[in-house]
């Protein structure tokens, strides 16, 4: 099965072709918002996977959008990946980071009364989630270019950070309508400056980023997320030169030695959403000449089917892997996978989060 088969490149070896999706699951449920015992015993029970892609870590204190997840700006969040990372690694297991901005999908509430940060100051229109619950969305604060540089460096920091907490790499998340893809997205930037307009000022942040990154760490593993058909969540839409701008994006993306590029799925249409996700992956695909990962709703048959004819070089799994942290043998000795209970995702404690049963023959 080609899916469990081992995968060598350059930067990347790994011991099969499952990834376990960033999945944010809210349990760093402390004032310094720092991950625990239990994300230890979360992550490591999954280190069967070829590589886990951690949660969305906030990279700084102006970067968070949901109450209760963790971050890789201090000093005590970095002692505490250690930990996390060690057992993975004891595990025979490899994690990158997730860096994670999310723009202006946040509120007051959740950076000390400070406003959100964005290209643009357009309100999405959505909700934040805080201590309070839901609450509206506020316009934000129009980032001006000492708040572009400040982020610049805050994303090199936790890349740095990332390193001395012994995560393998970083994926940088530009994905699902946070930042940079509202950076990307004409509905959110109306900037008239270098970083507004056209195609090439809108993708400038991203690699601008990426680029800071490589020259303070150049031995650095990065990875890339992105999400080019997401649409009417966040306040992000679909626009003339969508396709135009993700296909620049792409394209540049081969100037640099990364470890892989991952697209995220995504589809309004419930019947036909798998298929268009990998319709999408297709394209690009043939744009894209490094690894390449998809994600969005995949069962191991499907996953096979997108390794074996080349769509995609690895598969990440979500959902799965919450309710099966034990997936990847269950993909090879073909056992029934447990079902996962949407009510205990973003909930405290161990329920629904590590108290999922491994696999046992009767």
């Amino acid at each position: 099965m080609n899916l469990l088969s081992q995968y060598n490149t350059n930067l990347l070896e790994l011991k099969n072709r499952v990834v376990m999706a960033p999945l944010t699951r809210s349990r760093a449920h402390n004032d310094d918002l720092v991950p625990t015992s239990l994300h230890t015993e979360y992550y490591s029970q999954r280190a069967s996977a070829g590589l886990i892609i951690s949660e969305g870590l906030a990279l700084s204190t102006r970067a968070t959008g949901y109450i209760n997840v963790p971050g890789i700006y201090s000093k005590k969040q970095i002692n505490a990946w250690r930990e996390v990372t060690d057992a993975i690694h004891a595990s025979e297991g490899q994690i990158f980071a997730q860096l994670w901005h999310v723009g202006r999908i946040s509120h007051p509430d959740l950076l000390g009364g400070r406003l959100p940060l964005a290209p643009s100051a357009i309100n999405p229109e959505y909700q934040a989630y805080t201590d309070k619950g839901f609450v509206d969305t506020v316009a934000p604060k129009e980032m001006n270019f000492d708040d572009i540089n400040q982020t610049i460096e805050d994303f090199v920091q936790a890349a740095k950070n990332a390193v001395q907490a012994g995560f393998d790499g970083i994926e940088i998340h530009a994905a699902n309508g946070y930042l940079f893809h509202q950076f990307f997205a004409k509905c959110s930037n109306h900037r008239e400056d270098m970083y507004g307009g056209s195609i090439e000022n809108r993708a400038r942040f991203l690699f601008e980023v990426i680029e800071e990154i490589l020259e303070n760490i150049p031995n650095i593993k990065i990875g890339v997320r992105l999400s080019p058909t997401f649409t009417n969540i966040f306040g992000i839409i679909l626009d003339d030169e969508t396709d135009k701008l993700f296909d620049y994006i792409i394209g540049k993306l081969n100037n640099y030695s990364l470890a892989y590029l991952h697209i995220s799925g995504f589809s309004h249409d419930p019947v036909n959403a798998l298929e268009t996700i990998i319709t999408t992956s297709k394209h690009y695909r043939k744009i894209y000449n490094g690894t390449f990962i998809i994600n969005g709703g995949f069962s191991q048959h499907k996953a096979e089917e997108v390794i074996e004819d080349g769509t995609a070089d690895l598969v990440s799994f979500g959902r799965l892997f919450i309710s099966n942290p034990d997936l990847v043998k269950r993909f090879e000795e073909q056992l029934p996978l447990n079902e996962w209970d949407i009510s205990t995702f973003y909930t405290l404690g161990a329920a629904g989060y590590t108290d999922y049963p491994f696999y046992e023959r009767v």
